[in-house]
């Protein structure tokens, strides 16, 4: 399996004085009923090394935190030790889900200043945690719903290389000695390298007020626009405009329901998300597509089901989009392609291979995509089609459709 590596920055006219320039997703923050079986679940499944944690050994008296890595990713893992702990009315309202998004910054203090200076509203204000090695600074702003956005700046010890590198990602945490998945994962890799993007799930009619606010709060363009003619079947529809920070670290592609014959997913999200929005999925990169879904099949992961059908003209869509763009043909094993069920598709850049997990846990509420991406900066709009048939499949299966 290929290593993890970070993004390349894509061409911006902004500068590394802005304060508000992101070097790396930083972290994940979830907020799950039990942070340790949580922990297993993902090592487990999707081959996460449970890192490091912060609970009661560490002097953690409050909440229970475990850190998972693979490539560039890292999950942080919450759950509340008190009644009155934010982390369990989440639980309670949400279920499992993502309560943060982090991002490495040079100054998150002056981040997070400018941040409200554009318009934001403060979440937590700057806190510095240190030692005589290192130090991080953190602060929040609120986005959609209870989702927010942290800014991370770190020094010594705690240096975003270091943290890259194994090291701690905070002082109140510790190494994970002596767990046996852990060099099960080292063995048998899943590939995941960084995070490629978030998918937030908002009200109908909100869509373009969180396309504005991120604009405005956070300097990020426009990147693609999907409508209800894009991404559509007979019975439901979405829409769906994709942000792009401009550095190349993260894209947050933006849904709102369409109105349609049936209930859409996004609708489906909303009713069991408490009429609250959230981010309704992340995607992993993987740069081996086919091992990665291969070793998350034997690894018991469920993933969207796409009919044998789809196959049936797949290949001559993307060949002739390729060859339109002088771009060499899809590389992997067709056959291959098909026996694990993996959507294809194809744009001026290249092409990307994508599948979807379904629901991670009992309510319909958050998913995992894994991508890998040959040249095509998309979102798979060829295969939308597919995706949501699939999806409307299992809606109706849950008897929500």
């Amino acid at each position: 399996m290929t290593t993890a590596s970070t993004p390349s920055p894509l061409p911006t006219t902004r500068t590394d004085a802005d304060p508000l320039r992101l070097i790396d997703v930083d972290h994940l923050r979830f907020y799950v009923g039990n942070a340790k079986q949580a922990a297993f679940f993902y090592a487990s499944t999707f081959g996460f090394t449970v890192d490091q944690v912060a609970d009661l050994t560490t002097g953690s008296r409050d909440e229970a935190n475990y850190l998972l890595t693979q490539g560039n990713i890292r999950l942080i893992l919450t759950s509340g030790l008190s009644h009155d702990h934010e982390a369990n009315e989440h639980v309670k309202r949400y279920g499992d889900g993502v309560r943060a998004i982090a991002f490495t910054v040079d100054d998150a203090e002056a981040a997070f200043n400018q941040a409200i200076k554009n318009g934001a509203e403060a979440a937590f204000e700057p806190q510095t945690h240190s030692d005589n090695d290192g130090a991080i600074t953190q602060a929040s702003i609120k986005v959609y719903g209870r989702v927010i956005h942290t800014f991370v700046s770190r020094t010594g010890k705690y240096s975003l290389d270091t943290v890259r590198n194994g090291g701690l990602i905070s002082p109140s945490f510790r190494k994970v000695e002596n767990f046996a998945l852990n060099e099960y994962n080292k063995a048998n890799p899943c590939g995941l390298m960084y995070v490629d993007h978030c998918v937030g799930n908002v009200e109908l009619g909100k869509m373009d007020y969180w396309v504005k606010w991120y604009q405005e709060v956070l300097g990020f363009k426009l990147f693609k626009h999907f409508d209800d003619k894009d991404i559509s079947t007979e019975y439901s529809a979405l829409m769906s405009k994709v942000m792009d920070c401009g550095y190349g670290v993260i894209k947050f592609p933006i849904n709102e329901p369409a109105e349609g014959k049936r209930k859409s997913q996004i609708q489906e999200y909303l009713d069991w998300h408490d009429d609250t929005p959230g981010v309704q999925h992340v995607a992993f990169r993987t740069d081996d597509e086919l091992e990665s879904v291969a070793q998350l099949h034997r690894r018991g992961v469920d993933f969207l089901y796409v009919p044998k059908d789809y196959y049936g003209d797949v290949w001559q869509r993307v060949d002739a989009m390729l060859r339109e763009h002088g771009h060499e043909p899809v590389k992997e094993d067709h056959d291959r392609i098909k026996e694990l069920g993996i959507l294809v598709d194809a744009d001026d850049e290249g092409y990307l291979l994508q599948l979807f997990t379904k629901p991670l846990q009992d309510r319909p509420t958050l998913f995992f995509e894994i991508i890998c991406r040959r040249g095509s900066q998309s979102f798979g709009k060829g295969n939308f089609k597919a995706l949501f048939e699939s999806l409307e499949l299992e809606q109706d299966r849950r008897g929500n459709l």
